[in-house]
């Protein structure tokens, strides 16, 4: 039982750092680039609140903290919010996948 556990934090750290960096990568560098609805202000802050919030939920994990079931249910929901937004967006499918990879990773780790 404890194998299980381990394996489905680390598949969730694993999650949570993809999804970091894929969304902190595509802001800096697709999203200032092809600007428009890419660079509205709503947009840029909650692909920046979700890949700090992935930061954040994958270093609780790491550090073994008590409170990171609290921190997976906030980025399940900012994952899902930000896949949304990156949908309507469009052109961000990397984004998407990776976001709604980890909400459901993260949504497992808060139950």
């Amino acid at each position: 039982m404890a194998h299980t556990a381990n394996a489905d934090m680390q598949a969730c750290i694993e999650a949570c750092l993809r999804c970091y960096q894929t969304c902190l990568g595509m802001m800096t560098n697709r999203c200032v680039e092809a600007g428009g609805p890419h660079v509205e202000p709503e947009h840029v802050r909650l692909m920046l609140s979700c890949a700090e919030t992935c930061r954040a939920c994958a270093h609780l994990m790491v550090i073994g903290s008590a409170v990171h079931r609290h921190q997976c249910r906030a980025c399940a929901e900012i994952c899902a919010a930000c896949a949304a937004s990156c949908e309507a967006v469009g052109d961000m499918d990397d984004c998407v996948r990776a976001c709604r990879t980890c909400a459901e990773t993260c949504r497992r780790m808060a139950a």
